[in-house]
C-alpha cells in the first residue's frame, strides 16, 4: 500500500466529488437552468413558438451568440425545438418540447418564491455585509 500525501488525497477527493457531481441528475439540470439566459428563453417560449428575431428582442440583453448556444442547448437537451421555414430569407422558429413544457411547473415555483423572499436575501446580505470583521454569523 502506497502512501499519499495530503495534497494527493485533496486532489483524489476532488476528482471524486466532481465525478459524483457529474454523474448526479439533479446537478445537471440545474447546471442547464442556472445557465444566465436560460429561464428567459424559457419563459418566452411559454407564451407559445417564436421567430428567432422575436427571441432577440424579447431576450434583448442577450448577444445574438449568447442566445444561439442557450437555443441549441436547450434543443441539444430537448427542451426546445428548432423549425426552418424555407422562405426568403429563411425564417427559424423555436418552440419548447413536451419535456419543455413539463418544466414551466418548476420555473414558475422558483419564480413565486424568488418573489417572495428576495428582499428577504438581500436583508440578510446586507446584515452580513454590514457585521463587524471577524464577527461570527448571527451576532
Amino acid at each position: 500500500m502506497t502512501t499519499q500525501t495530503a495534497a494527493q488525497r485533496r486532489a483524489r477527493d476532488r476528482a471524486d466529488h466532481r465525478e459524483r457531481l457529474a454523474a448526479c441528475p439533479t446537478q445537471r439540470v440545474i447546471a442547464v437552468l442556472g445557465d444566465k439566459w436560460v429561464a428567459l428563453v424559457l419563459k418566452e417560449l411559454a407564451a407559445g413558438p417564436r421567430r428567432s428575431a422575436e427571441l432577440a428582442r424579447a431576450v434583448a440583453g442577450a448577444s445574438q451568440k449568447m442566445l444561439t448556444q442557450t437555443l441549441r442547448g436547450l434543443e441539444r437537451d430537448g427542451l426546445v425545438a428548432r423549425t426552418v421555414e424555407p422562405a426568403v430569407p429563411v425564417q427559424v422558429g423555436y418552440r419548447l418540447t413536451e419535456l419543455g413544457r413539463s418544466l414551466l411547473p418548476v420555473l414558475s415555483a422558483v419564480t413565486e418564491w424568488a418573489d417572495r423572499h428576495a428582499a428577504d436575501i438581500e436583508l440578510a446580505r446586507s446584515r452580513y455585509d454590514d457585521r463587524p470583521l471577524g464577527s461570527p454569523a448571527g451576532m
